[in-house]
């Protein structure tokens, strides 16, 4: 396992950022971190990586950060849009960072080309559009070729041919046998990005599992027959829900196991669908009342002001 969160808890005053949260990030998948605005995801990655302090500890192959020699090649992060000095090029930047970590020059090149922004290199980025930034942060977040990668909403600001391009990216780079770690409010862009997910609201761990496993707990099965209220007398071991004079929701049961049931009762199934939820869908199940505001696709704002994000 790449990374072991266990039990890690932060307060800011009388607010209980991140409440005994634990959970794992293994290798070889991308891992999707959601939450409402102020869930704590941003404190938790930063208590993760000993940013900030508070209770708990995480695990890095087995070991703290700090037992490892070389923490740029364990873990490479990228959790603020521009941590870049307004007077340094794109190029300068990444040369300190590799002067930093004692990595040849040739990687920046090798960097900067793998994220697009060669023909950039040589200009500052405080020029730089929100979307050029987040790849330069990724590239930094690289530059070691770490095992691990942390990133926070690094989506924003990109186009969506360049979230594709980032998809592509974060994916191959799992499937090199590392672990990807990704919190985003982009619930459809998740969906498509992420094996696994874990949801927290509060500070806390709401659900987690497959990307499969959590929509599949939020999808049904719709049946139109003759008879619906002798259909779901049939089905005693699973959920279901009358819908209208011909329909039945069911859920927990296959449309084999649901047009069998049908059969052997002698009705007549004019239709047998299976309903996908959507992992926006399954995301507001999850957070229900734990939501407090309009969910908005923003970067959240204090992400390295030490509030509680």
């Amino acid at each position: 396992m790449a990374v072991d969160v266990q039990s890690i808890s932060k307060s800011f005053g009388s607010l209980r950022a991140v409440e005994d949260l634990s959970f794992t990030v293994p290798n070889g998948v991308v891992t999707g971190f959601l939450g409402p605005n102020g869930a704590g995801k941003s404190t938790a990655m930063r208590l993760m990586l000993g940013l900030d302090h508070g209770e708990g500890r995480t695990l890095f192959d087995d070991r703290p950060l700090t037992d490892h020699p070389h923490c740029s090649s364990v873990v490479g992060t990228h959790l603020d849009a521009r941590p870049f000095l307004p007077g340094r090029t794109a190029r300068d930047h990444l040369r300190m960072i590799a002067s930093d970590r004692q990595l040849p020059k040739s990687r920046i090149d090798e960097v900067l080309e793998l994220v697009g922004l060669t023909e950039v290199a040589g200009k500052r980025p405080k020029g730089f559009s929100l979307g050029m930034a987040q790849r330069l942060g990724l590239a930094g977040a690289v530059l070691a070729d770490p095992s691990t990668l942390m990133l926070d909403e690094p989506a924003n600001g990109l186009d969506p041919q360049s979230i594709q391009w980032l998809r592509q990216f974060l994916k191959h780079y799992a499937s090199q046998g590392k672990a990807v770690l990704v919190s985003s409010h982009l619930l459809s862009e998740m969906q498509m990005m992420a094996d696994q997910i874990i949801v927290i609201a509060k500070g806390k761990l709401i659900a987690a599992g497959t990307v499969d496993d959590l929509l599949a707990q939020r999808s049904d099965v719709l049946v139109r027959c003759s008879d619906p209220r002798a259909l779901q007398q049939k089905l005693t071991d699973v959920s279901s829900q009358l819908e209208g004079d011909d329909g039945l929701s069911v859920t927990g049961a296959s449309t084999d196991q649901i047009g069998q049931a049908a059969y052997d009762a002698g009705l007549v199934v004019r239709e047998l669908a299976v309903r996908r939820a959507s992992l926006e869908d399954t995301f507001f199940a999850l957070t229900g009342d734990e939501q407090q505001f309009a969910f908005q696709p923003v970067q959240d704002s204090a992400s390295t002001q030490g509030g509680a994000q």
